[in-house]
């Protein structure tokens, strides 16, 4: 028995009893990516903290065994699982095949395209897919961050995501963050001119979390408000860093209750950029579960 015939067989992924709300999409921290053959990681991507678990079978699956990936996402998807998936560029010969097996597909919450370069290779994959399906367009290039407000623009495009790893291999930078300031900027600009939620950045590649939460506060520094992981327990550790402080939400509760108390009359020109900052903040703390001090 094939991996994909005995999942349309099996029950929904069991999620070991855990029972989280849902982080919304367009809110969502940690992307964790877990290869698309992989039964195992699979079912621990479900049950981790990850707010959103991508299903891979695009780089983490070799090129003789794309099909094989389809059928083991399509029969984990049908059998009760939800998942994002990513899929293979739209210049490769998997491209459509990978979007015409997960047309309709029950569970599927949405695709990431990899090594998106333009608008057009969104809106050929918004066509087949249909308009309820979203798309967070992964650039990887040069040529993608040269396009991305465009690319922000394209019909289906959900969100941004930074293919930090790619980026560096096609331009020759360094994985400094000075030298990746530039292409987060472009990417945190074109997600704001295209009224999408903010990007998603790269991944942090290591087991040091030190790293991973230094690297994760320069992706909230810039703007970014999401961060693709690579193992399920980098996802504890995004989140964190990406969620509002407690002291914060002390402070934005604090002032919209004096707010508030005072009629909601605007004193100066200061309480302006502090209302919209508690009004997030409080937002991202009812979202995530961050209560106050």
């Amino acid at each position: 028995m094939s991996d994909a015939q005995g999942l349309q067989q099996a029950g929904p992924p069991d999620t070991g009893g855990i029972v989280r709300r849902p982080v919304p999409a367009d809110l969502a921290r940690s992307w964790l990516l877990v290869p698309g053959t992989d039964l195992e990681r699979i079912d621990q991507g479900a049950r981790s903290s990850a707010d959103a678990v991508i299903l891979d079978i695009e780089d983490a699956v070799d090129p003789s065994r794309k099909r094989e990936a389809r059928g083991v996402v399509s029969g984990w998807l049908a059998s009760g699982g939800e998942a994002w998936v990513r899929v293979n560029d739209a210049t490769t010969e998997f491209w459509e095949e990978d979007l015409r097996d997960l047309r309709g597909a029950t569970g599927l919450l949405g695709i990431m395209l990899a090594k998106t370069e333009d608008a057009g290779q969104v809106a050929r994959t918004h066509a087949i897919l249909g308009s309820h399906v979203r798309i967070v367009a992964l650039v990887e290039s040069a040529q993608g961050i040269e396009d991305a407000t465009s690319i922000a623009k394209a019909p289906g495009t959900f969100r941004l995501a930074f293919g930090s790893g790619d980026f560096r291999r096609d331009t020759g930078m360094s994985a400094d963050k000075e030298a990746m300031a530039y292409p987060r900027a472009r990417l945190v600009v074109a997600s704001r001119v295209g009224g999408l939620p903010g990007p998603i950045d790269g991944p942090t590649v290591g087991e040091s979390h030190p790293v991973l939460r230094e690297q994760s506060g320069v992706t909230v520094m810039m703007g970014m408000t999401g961060k693709l992981c690579l193992t399920a327990d980098q996802a504890p550790v995004v989140n964190e860093v990406i969620s509002p402080m407690r002291t914060d939400v002390t402070w934005a509760y604090d002032f919209l209750a004096d707010f508030r108390a005072r009629g909601e009359v605007i004193r100066d020109g200061s309480d302006l950029p502090r209302l919209g900052r508690a009004r997030k903040i409080v937002t991202l703390a009812e979202a995530f579960d961050v209560s106050p001090v």
